[in-house]
C-alpha cells in the first residue's frame, strides 16, 4: 500500500478475472481452409479491467491490477503492464492466460481462448486481498466471470467491499449486472443495450436513458454512465441528469471505449473534479480512444474536452 497517489491515501483498484492477451492480425483477404499471410500483428494485454488500469495510467492515477494470471502468457501481461508503469497484484493462477484471437479483414472474426479454471483457493486469496482494502479505496471490477466461478462471485465482493467502505465500480453485463442491482454501487456504466436488456425495454432517446438510469440510483447506485455510442452519453446521479453530446471523428476502436469512459471518470472524480467535469472527462477518454488504434493518451482526451457539451435532461 505505498507509493500512494501523491497527495492523498486513496488508491485505486481494477479487476479482472478472466484476462487475456489479445493477438490482432491482419489479413487482406482471409481465405477459409488455406494458408493466409498477416501484414500487420500486435499483441495487448486484454480484459476490461487492465484497460481500465492501463488509461488511468496514462491519465496520471496511480492504479493497481488484480485478478488471475498465470503460465507464460502471463508473464507477457504483467511485464507489459510494467512497462506503462501499471502496477499489478495478481494471483498465479497455474495456468497459461487464454489468447484471443482478433482477425480483422475484410470483416473481423474473433476466436477466445479458454478462461482459467479457478479453485476454491484461487478464490479465497482474491477475496482476502479485495478484504483488505478499505474506505479510502475504490475497486474497480469489468468484464466476465470465469465459468468456473460461481455466477455470484460479484455479489461476494459487492458485499465485502460495502462491509469495508470500499467504493465498488462495476463494468459488466447480462446476468453478473442483474445480480449486483439492489448492492449500493459507487459507479455502473451500462451501455443503452445492456440497460435495455436489464430492464427488458429498448433504449432509444436520451430521456428513455435517464428514465431507466434513475431506476438504477433508486437502487443504490450513486453514480451512472449509460454510453449510446455515436448518440452521446447519459450521466444520471443523486441530483442530476445530464447528457453529453460525442465528438466527431472517425471510429477505429471500440474495445476500450466503454473502459476509457470509466478510467476518465473514475481519474477526474479522484482529481476533486466536479460531477459534470468528470462526465466531461469520462466521454472525452471513451471518444479519444475510439478514434485511436490502441487505448487513449492523456493528450487526445484533452483536446476533445471542447467539443463535448453538457446539457441537463428534464
Amino acid at each position: 500500500r505505498k507509493n500512494k497517489h501523491k497527495g492523498c491515501d486513496s488508491m485505486i483498484y481494477t479487476c479482472t478475472l478472466n484476462p487475456s492477451i489479445d493477438y490482432i492480425m491482419s489479413v487482406e483477404e482471409f481465405k477459409s481452409g488455406a494458408l493466409n499471410r498477416a501484414q500487420q500483428t500486435f499483441y495487448y494485454p486484454g480484459g476490461k479491467g487492465i484497460n481500465v488500469s492501463r488509461v488511468m495510467s496514462r491519465l496520471g492515477v496511480d492504479t493497481a491490477a488484480l485478478g488471475f494470471i498465470g503460465g507464460f502468457t502471463g508473464e507477457f501481461v504483467k511485464s507489459f503492464l510494467s512497462e506503462e508503469n501499471v502496477r499489478h497484484q495478481f494471483i498465479d493462477s497455474g495456468q497459461n492466460t487464454r489468447v484471443n484471437v482478433k482477425l480483422k479483414s475484410s470483416d473481423e472474426t474473433e476466436i477466445n481462448g479458454p478462461g482459467p479454471n479457478l479453485t476454491e483457493d484461487h478464490q479465497q486469496s482474491l477475496l482476502e486481498q479485495i478484504g483488505s482494502l478499505n474506505e479510502e479505496d475504490t475497486l474497480v471490477l469489468a468484464g466476465s466471470v470465469p465459468s468456473s466461478l460461481p455466477p455470484n462471485f460479484y455479489n461476494t465482493i459487492a458485499d465485502i467491499c460495502h462491509k469495508n467502505g470500499t467504493k465498488f465500480v462495476a463494468d459488466t453485463s447480462g446476468e453478473a449486472l442483474k445480480q449486483l442491482i439492489g448492492h449500493p454501487l459507487f459507479f455502473l456504466k451500462p451501455n443503452h443495450y445492456e440497460l435495455g436488456d436489464l430492464f427488458s425495454t429498448t433504449i432509444d432517446s436520451k430521456e428513455k436513458a435517464a428514465q431507466y438510469g434513475r431506476k438504477l440510483v433508486d437502487e443504490g447506485v450513486q453514480h451512472v454512465i449509460i454510453s449510446m455510442g455515436g448518440d452521446g452519453a447519459v450521466y444520471v446521479g443523486k441530483k442530476e441528469n445530464l447528457f453529453a453530446n460525442v465528438p466527431k471523428g472517425t471510429v477505429k476502436n471500440s474495445v476500450g471505449a466503454g473502459d476509457s469512459v470509466v478510467s476518465g471518470f473514475v481519474a477526474a472524480l479522484t482529481k476533486g473534479a466536479t460531477v459534470k467535469d468528470a462526465f466531461r472527462y469520462g466521454v472525452a477518454a471513451g471518444s479519444a480512444t475510439a478514434f485511436n488504434d490502441d487505448l487513449c493518451e492523456s493528450q487526445d482526451v484533452d483536446h476533445l474536452l471542447d467539443q463535448i457539451t453538457i446539457s441537463s435532461i428534464e
